[in-house]
């Protein structure tokens, strides 16, 4: 096991308008945002570790590092948990989209 494991890595805020919501962490925190190179809504705080963006899917996603992604994956199945198939970000690392048994959306992100 990597320390990384398990730890949380990054996180995403999804909201209704990425603009309002950037400007409200960046009043509460003073946070400062930077537009991601794929273009888009989606950008990334230069302090926090994550990324606030339009999505009608509201919510917080918490990605939790791993050494292994696949063997996480597999395991987050056999626990009775749900999970996409890992993709790559070239040069970034992999990440992966689950679900626990309770029915809350979590991630993995194994660095490249």
């Amino acid at each position: 096991m990597s320390e990384m494991d398990g730890k949380i890595v990054w996180f995403e805020v999804a909201a209704d308008d990425g603009a309002r919501a950037r400007s409200f962490y960046s009043s509460l925190f003073g946070w400062t945002f930077a537009p991601f190179e794929g273009g888009g809504d989606y950008q990334m705080t230069t302090e926090a570790g994550g990324a606030v963006y339009t999505n009608p899917e509201k919510g917080v996603t918490v990605y939790f590092g791993t050494s292994d992604i696949d063997a996480s994956a597999a395991k987050v199945r056999e626990l009775g948990g749900e999970t996409d198939e890992p993709t790559e970000m070239p040069g970034i690392g992999r990440y992966t989209n689950c679900v626990d048994t309770e029915g809350n959306s979590f991630g993995l992100f194994q660095a490249g």
